[in-house]
């Protein structure tokens, strides 16, 4: 059997060194992280010139592809699941509880982040994530009540009612972005207009324009969350 070929002293010594520092001698079989909006299982349903909304549901077992977020956003869990949230460059975290109503805001038009969700659970794991694309021109306006969440860019506000209750009266003097986190059937009242009563389903998402003023009222036989993503 022939031998193996002696190596040249110079890349012993390179070789070496490469090793010490950490350096990757071969090449890695991950692949280059993508843009979030070019990642396979982030679908959008909703975009404006303002926010781009995209909805990810990952079956248990499943994890999405290493993506950066490069936008501020805020995410709205809408279902029970287990998920790790392996950012780059770092071990696989445990998993972690998740459920409908759940909030996390990022500023990551600061420090982009590079990550992956594995569904480690036995449930699918179902969230829509809201990132802000451009400021609508205006001045920024002061919080109508204390904020479920928020960061420079945006904030959230949860409402979590049972049957037959309602929120206080209140008015969005910004955009919003408007998330239905459970099924529900929602009657909205504002003043000067009729009632409106819709059925609503997880997921449900949309774009509401600044000035608006109303009630919200759970007119459903069921918990309901409602989240209302408001731009600053």
């Amino acid at each position: 059997m022939n031998s193996l070929p002696m190596l040249h002293p110079t890349f012993r010594r390179w070789l070496v060194v490469a090793v010490a520092a950490g350096f990757p001698t071969v090449a890695s079989s991950e692949p280059p992280a993508v843009a979030v909006e070019a990642e396979r299982t982030h679908r959008t349903v909703l975009q404006n010139d303002y926010v781009q909304a995209m909805r990810v549901t990952l079956p248990a077992g499943e994890s999405n592809d290493m993506h950066v977020h490069a936008h501020d956003d805020a995410a709205v869990m809408l279902s029970v699941a287990t998920i790790a949230n392996e950012t780059l460059g770092k071990a696989k975290p445990p998993g972690q509880p998740v459920a409908p109503g759940g909030i996390s805001v990022r500023e990551n038009g600061k420090n982009p982040l590079t990550h992956r969700i594995h569904n480690v659970g036995t449930t699918t794991f179902d969230v829509v994530d809201v990132q802000i694309l451009q400021r609508p021109a205006g001045p920024e306006s002061p919080a109508f009540t204390t904020p479920a969440a928020e960061h420079g860019s945006l904030r959230v506000y949860r409402f979590e009612l049972s049957p037959g209750a309602s929120s206080a009266p209140h008015t969005h003097a910004r955009p919003y972005v408007v998330v239905a986190a459970t099924d529900m059937t929602l009657r909205t009242a504002s003043p000067g207009q009729s009632d409106a009563t819709q059925t609503l389903e997880t997921g449900y998402i949309q774009w509401a324009d600044a000035g608006d003023t109303h009630t919200l009222t759970n007119s459903g036989s069921s918990p309901a969350i409602l989240v209302e993503i408001e731009l600053k």
